[in-house]
């Protein structure tokens, strides 16, 4: 059923926005070829995808291996410019089974979702003849094929899909429930049947359904290019390419997108009605969260990119907004969320680009590709003031906990006594306040705190904060 925008968001995270600040740049590597996609695979290397079918590796200093990880040229369709390679995902056992699957437009032009398998001797390349295919279905048409995959935190492969192409999605694909297009897809790719080399996980939202295909977790897509799972709330951001008129960026928790959503699409771009043939009561869809439109909202704008929200911690003032992009303004925005009017605020900064893909290091450092160049950007704070860049020294510890948390301030110690400490549950209640004592390691009791995961943050008189992930167990 549809929920109600402001309904929505009482169910996020609480991270108030502490002022606004520059968004910049930074040159991190060069010398690709239509990069569309990176991904890391649980070490300090930047995988990125080229879309002619290439994946290449970037080292933790910003070099390049010279020798390919993976190159399918010959498995890949080449023409039509949303076609090729378009999608990478690392098994979460990657270290040790050195799985990892990539979405490809096969040379018939339909999609592949296949597994390769890393190289025996040498980690630094994959063996192209180890393609195991595990799904594949038909593309009408050459664009609005989706393609991106990611794991999720329960350990299942999510897929996304385009509606097949054409414009108006003239087959009512989005709303078809019999076929895989214009969805998001989650399979158990640790279990096979008898006739496929996956499974459905019991969980999927439409099992049992005959008027369902299993795989289906979501519908009502029109082109989801780009998706991501907020690290610290396991969140799910959709960033779905409208038809001609609005570009729309959808959040729900993992809990909420498991009742099985539809988006709406074509009954609805963003939250109006676009063709309402054999569409159902409007309270059956689910609305995006923000978005923009494509005029009259500052620079002509055509296809949405999404990113991932922030968690890193070199720049404290990223932390918990949303980065995205438009590929016609060039432009990089952020959403960024207002606790007290529980809304997502929308910020545009215009750039030189043409942004295909954002991508999280290990560390949940967030890079931007451009199409164009071939280069590869780091998203930077240039407001990063000293005070801030203290407070990202923080560390905390034991985490997990259970009983005494310690709080080491290090090079940042302070004694101002108006410093808080606090501790929110992952609804954003405040559970438990602190006052700096000026030591330099501040124990703090957690023993009254039940069992699950908070977000602690500390928060300086000018108004810094450093915030963290917090465990009890």
């Amino acid at each position: 059923m549809k929920t109600s925008i402001p309904l929505v968001l009482t169910l996020l995270l609480y991270i108030p926005f502490c002022y606004a600040q520059d968004l910049d740049l930074e040159l991190y590597a060069t010398g690709f070829n239509r990069p569309v996609s990176i991904k890391h695979a649980g070490d300090n290397k930047l995988y990125v995808v080229e879309q002619d079918g290439l994946i290449k590796i970037i080292n933790a200093d910003g070099t390049v291996e010279s020798t390919p990880f993976l190159d399918i040229d010959n498995l890949v369709i080449n023409t039509g410019n949303e076609r090729g390679l378009l999608g990478l995902a690392f098994h979460p056992n990657y270290d040790t089974n050195g799985y990892f699957f990539v979405n490809y437009i096969n040379n018939s032009g339909d999609t592949e979702i296949s597994r390769f398998t890393r190289d025996a001797t040498n980690p630094l390349i994959a063996d192209p003849n180890s393609e195991l295919p595990i799904l594949s279905y038909n593309q009408p048409y050459s664009n609005h094929n989706g393609g991106d995959l990611a794991f999720g935190s329960d350990g299942f492969l999510y897929i996304s899909s385009g509606d097949g192409g054409s414009g108006g999605d003239p087959d009512d694909n989005g709303q078809n429930t019999l076929n895989l297009l214009g969805k998001i897809l989650r399979i158990d790719i640790d279990a096979t049947t008898a006739t496929e080399d996956y499974s459905i996980p019991s969980s999927n939202p439409f099992v049992g359904d005959p008027d369902v295909s299993p795989e289906i977790f979501a519908y009502g897509l029109r082109n989801p290019w780009k998706f991501s799972f907020d690290r610290l709330t396991n969140d799910m951001w959709i960033a779905d390419v409208g038809q001609n008129a609005y570009e729309e960026i959808n959040m729900v928790s993992v809990t909420e997108a498991a009742t099985g959503l539809n988006y709406g699409w074509r009954c609805y771009e963003g939250n109006g009605p676009y063709n309402l043939d054999d569409c159902t009561d409007p309270s059956a869809y689910k609305y995006p969260i923000s978005g923009y439109a494509h005029f009259g909202d500052g620079e002509p704008k055509c296809s949405i990119t999404g990113g991932y929200r922030y968690r890193g911690t070199t720049y404290p003032n990223f932390n918990g907004w949303y980065f995205f992009a438009d590929l016609c303004s060039q432009e990089i925005g952020y959403l960024v969320y207002d606790d007290v009017n529980m809304v997502w605020n929308r910020n545009l900064e215009s750039f030189s680009g043409q942004w295909t893909a954002f991508g999280e290091d290990i560390n949940g450092e967030i890079y931007v590709a451009d199409l164009s160049s071939g280069n590869i950007y780091q998203l930077t704070d240039t407001t990063l003031s000293i005070e801030d860049d203290l407070l990202s020294s923080i560390s905390i510890y034991p985490n997990p906990t259970k009983e005494i948390l310690n709080i080491n301030f290090g090079s940042s110690n302070s004694t101002n006594s108006s410093t808080k400490i606090t501790i929110c549950d992952i609804q954003g209640k405040t559970i438990k306040m602190i006052q700096r004592t000026g030591e330099i390691i501040q124990r703090v009791n957690t023993s009254q705190l039940s069992n699950g995961i908070y977000v602690l943050k500390i928060n300086t008189e000018n108004g810094s904060q450093s915030t963290h992930k917090l465990v009890i167990n």
